[in-house]
Order: structure tokens, then C-alpha cells, then sequence
């Protein structure tokens, strides 16, 4: 096995020197003496006092382990960053639909408005048809009693008048005028 020297020994087990050193004096660990004087321990006597040797460390190693915790951080932000922006466009939407609901609901209440104002229009308007047809029919109604009162009245004053036509009949000539008028409206 290798030898190494007592600081060599005390970064490989992660122990300090006057540890080492310690237990050298103590003769816990056995060693031999180098060509130049100075002790060396062999390895295998290390790992039968100090049991197997913690892993080296790796500096490399680390930074690499450090730059994936970073990124890994950085890619967790950026993550978070999109849910909120996410969750802000989701609560925007809500709001816009909220806001086009309302304008729905509003837009149908006038539409029924109108719609009720435009069906008591109509109602109003056949309602002033029929009142104008009736007041047109009374209007007629009232002209022909009076046509027909003047007629009467008149029927006596002209009952000495004779047909002009030859014919010898005793009709008053108001008759006559009033039959030719029914004659015409009739056609």
C-alpha cells in the first residue's frame, strides 16, 4: 500500500494533523520512519483506526451541484412569474365575461322593453284604426238622418212638383236627387 506523510494522512481522513499525530504518540497507529526521518503511515493502517475514508471533496463537484440549484431556482421563478401572469389574464377574462354578461343582461332587458312598448304601440294604433272606422261609420250614420230629415222635410213643400220626364208620375225631384246619389255611391 502507499505511504504518505502525516499532513497527507490528515487531509485524506478529514482528521487535523495534531489528531494524527496524537494518535501516532499514543500508538493507535503504527508507523515507519522515512529515509529523510520523517514518519509515514501506510493507508491500510489509517483505514483500520479510522474506518473507510470520507469521500474527497470535490470542488468541481460542488460548483456543479451549486450552478443546478440555481438553475433550478431561476427555472422554479420563471415558473411562478408565468403562473402569475397566467392567473392575472385568467382573473381579466372572469372580469371581461362578468362585464359582457352584464351587458347581455342589460341589452335584453331593452330589447323586452322595446318589444313591450312596441306591442302596446300596436295595440294602441289597432285601437285608433278601430276608433276612427267607428267615428267614420257614425260620421255616415249621422249624415244620411240628417240627409233623410231634410229629405222628409222638404218632401212636403215639393209634393206639387212633377217629374219633368213626361212620364206623369207625382215624385218630388228631391227624391229623385237623392236616389241618383245613393245610385253613385253605390257604384
Amino acid at each position: 500500500m502507499a505511504k504518505m506523510s502525516v499532513a497527507q494522512a490528515a487531509d485524506l481522513t478529514g482528521k487535523s494533523k495534531s489528531t494524527i499525530q496524537r494518535a501516532l504518540k499514543s500508538g493507535r497507529l503504527s508507523y515507519s520512519m522515512s529515509d529523510a526521518g520523517d514518519k509515514e503511515i501506510d493507508t491500510s493502517e489509517l483505514e483500520r483506526v479510522y474506518g473507510p475514508f470520507p469521500p474527497k471533496f470535490d470542488q468541481e463537484a460542488a460548483v456543479r451541484v451549486e450552478l443546478e440549484r440555481a438553475q433550478n431556482m431561476l427555472e422554479m421563478e420563471r415558473v411562478k412569474m408565468r403562473c402569475r401572469s397566467l392567473e392575472d389574464q385568467l382573473h381579466m377574462t372572469e372580469r371581461q365575461l362578468e362585464d359582457m354578461k352584464e351587458q347581455r343582461d342589460q341589452w335584453q332587458k331593452q330589447a323586452q322593453q322595446l318589444m313591450i312598448t312596441n306591442q302596446t304601440s300596436q295595440k294602441q294604433a289597432e285601437d285608433l284604426k278601430q276608433e276612427m272606422r267607428e267615428r267614420e261609420a257614425r260620421e255616415r250614420a249621422a249624415r244620411k238622418r240628417q240627409m233623410e230629415e231634410r229629405m222628409k222635410r222638404m218632401q212636403p213643400q215639393n209634393q206639387n212638383a212633377t217629374d219633368e220626364d213626361g212620364t206623369g208620375e207625382n215624385t218630388p225631384i228631391w227624391s229623385k236627387l237623392v236616389n241618383k246619389i245613393n245610385k253613385l255611391r253605390a257604384a
